[in-house]
């Protein structure tokens, strides 16, 4: 299509590159189509987010089995996060070029083949090989996945189908340490790539059987190959430097320091060539829109928030509380029942209701788990620790979908893709940045409180109880360095446990303070049992 059939640029804009034709309209499915449909998609997304964190725990096994050191074994995650990061924004692209269905089968696909070369693997020169196959070729399944669910359900029903995708998303990363924990103790590590090969299959299979007739197909689209290089250059040396940052220190390294500087020059000049190229990559343009920008700003920085609480909270208790990996799974399990009672309903009002108010009450809803964590001690009991995670999972319910419907109001049916796979691509790298950040202010704080409690303890009359727990502890047949040890440990258990609740205090203001950004977009309301989707008001 000529660049004269695009719609006429605003005054003083770059000019718009030319707009996809619009794809064929295809009908709602029905019955039991919609219901296998929907089980197909949710698996092939549940997993591909549960592959972002399964490893996680794994990581101890699969270097000690290698031969080489934990800090090598943590490239089998980072490689993994590089690779998807820079495959996901170009899945609007990757579209147009191959096809909704064709593109999300093959996909699903080639990631049953990378999973079960991964388990394969010899030595971890070929893992870190075959996790970053298994993370290029995974970039389009949570976008595609996203846009075949709407496809495929009345505009009615829109809500409903977002809450289905939501609720995968959410709960996935919670089951990935707890599923990867038993695989590796009960079996062995390279279960935890297999275990995608029968669901791949079956979820491949069925998706095509039911979607193949509705792929509006492949069309010719200049490759942006500049783009695409800084895309790759940018993302990359950002995602290792988030992922490395604090192993290495952050800015007291001379690699983090080239990594960053790297990063925010790709990043700019990536942004001056996709913003006045005529076919870019990565269609930035969709941040012009202040529903796009804003709702995917608040999702991302909260989702960044949410998922930092989510790695720490299993480590707190793993490290410092006794907990075991499994009973640290099972603990925070619960998280998804009131997740799944309730997002039905979410979906069925999202239509009717102002999202807006929805996405409000997530938040806040947020903001008291976090206060309510904030209040934790090292004698904290399951029981206290259950009843903030049980009602978090009413906050998830409330998270997602209305800020997807918020992010997708005025899109047409061929923006979908782009903009799918922009705001997954801004929210899983928040997810990373959120994830590094926090773990690194958990440790500083940590540090900082166990030199006030070391002080404390060694000053006046706080001295001679301390002198009484060394000689308890010589009493129970412990030498003089043994006991200094035991009072070191209790005292990090305190220092760590202070700083986590610091963080989920700091962490709790963060969610009161992103309602903010939620007030700041403008969705139009829409007749009743309209989805937002469809509404205008996207500026």
């Amino acid at each position: 299509m000529s660049a004269t059939t695009a719609s006429a640029p605003d005054e003083g804009q770059a000019p718009r590159p030319a707009a996809p034709p619009r794809a064929p309209a295809f009908p709602p499915l029905q019955g039991g189509a919609r219901i296998a449909g929907t089980l197909a998609l949710s698996l092939a997304t549940f997993m591909t987010v549960l592959d972002t964190s399964i490893a996680n725990v794994s990581i101890p096994a699969i270097s000690g089995d290698l031969g080489v050191s934990p800090q090598q074994g943590t490239w089998v995650i980072t490689s993994f996060g590089v690779a998807n990061a820079i495959a996901v924004p170009l899945t609007g692209w990757l579209t147009q070029r191959f096809g909704q269905v064709r593109l999300f089968t093959a996909s699903v696909l080639l990631f049953v083949i990378a999973s079960w070369l991964c388990g394969l693997a010899p030595n971890i020169e070929s893992l870190i090989a075959f996790r970053v196959f298994q993370g290029l070729v995974s970039g389009p399944m949570i976008p595609l996945s996203q846009t075949l669910l709407l496809a495929s359900y009345p505009p009615a029903k829109a809500g409903m189908a977002m809450a289905l995708w939501a609720m995968t998303t959410m709960v996935a990363p919670v089951v990935g340490p707890l599923l990867g924990g038993w695989l590796t103790d009960n079996l062995s590590w390279p279960w935890i790539f297999y275990i995608n090969v029968p669901v791949g299959l079956f979820a491949a299979a069925l998706t095509w059987s039911i979607y193949r007739t509705r792929d509006p197909g492949p069309r010719k689209v200049p490759v942006d190959a500049i783009g695409l290089g800084l895309l790759v250059l940018w993302v990359g040396a950002m995602q290792i430097m988030v992922d490395k940052g604090k192993e290495l220190d952050w800015f007291a390294s001379t690699e983090i320091v080239v990594l960053a500087v790297v990063a925010v020059v790709g990043f700019l000049f990536f942004l001056a060539w996709e913003l006045t190229d005529r076919h870019p990559i990565v269609d930035l343009r969709l941040f012009g829109r202040r529903n796009f920008l804003f709702g995917t700003t608040a999702l991302s920085v909260a989702y960044g928030v949410f998922f930092g609480n989510v790695v720490l909270l299993p480590l707190w208790l793993q490290q410092w509380m006794g907990y075991t990996a499994t009973w640290a799974g099972i603990v925070t399990a619960p998280v998804g029942i009131l997740a799944i009672a309730l997002s039905p309903w979410v979906g069925k009002n999202v239509g009717r209701m102002d999202p807006r108010k929805l996405a409000t009450v997530a938040f806040l809803g947020f903001g008291l788990v976090l206060w309510m964590r904030s209040w934790f001690s090292t004698e904290v009991t399951p029981g206290v620790i259950l009843l903030p995670i049980v009602l978090q999972g009413a906050a998830m319910a409330f998270f997602f979908v209305p800020l997807q419907a918020i992010i997708f109001s005025g899109l047409k049916p061929e923006q979908m893709p782009a903009a799918s796979g922009l705001s997954n691509f801004v929210r899983i790298t928040a997810g990373a940045v959120g994830t590094s950040l926090f773990t690194t202010l958990w440790d500083h704080r940590a540090s900082m409180h166990h030199a006030h409690l070391v002080e404390a303890i060694s000053s006046g009359a706080r001295d001679a109880t301390t002198q009484q727990v060394l000689t308890q502890l010589a009493a129970a047949g412990q030498s003089a360095e043994q006991a200094g040890a035991t009072l070191n440990r209790l005292i990090d258990q305190q220092a760590y446990t202070m700083a986590v609740t610091d963080v989920f205090y700091l962490s709790g203001l963060l969610f009161v303070a992103l309602v903010a950004l939620i007030w700041m977009t403008s969705p139009r309301r829409t007749a009743a049992g309209a989805t937002p989707a469809d509404a205008g008001g996207a500026h």
